[in-house]
């Protein structure tokens, strides 16, 4: 592959990753406040969510920076 290749995909992981990150950050702050909103019996089921949600957008999130380092290195294989 080329280095503009590269290059483009870095950009557009990068990308991904700050969306990701962003998208963490609401969907904590809307299951935040429907726990705020939510009766004690519903409570816990919404708390779950929110751990659920946070640790699969952690995943993704750890996923991307992988997906960066294995292309900044095929970049340096490539020049």
């Amino acid at each position: 592959m080329s280095k503009e290749f590269y290059k483009k995909k870095l950009v557009d992981l990068r990308a991904k990753l700050a969306k990701e990150k962003e998208d963490k950050k609401k969907d904590n702050a809307r299951i935040a406040e429907y726990i705020k909103k939510a009766s004690p019996a519903s409570k816990d089921s919404y708390k779950k969510r929110k751990i659920d949600a946070a640790a699969s957008h952690d995943r993704k999130i750890e996923s991307l920076k992988k997906e960066i380092e294995r292309t900044t290195e095929a970049l340096k294989r490539a020049k």
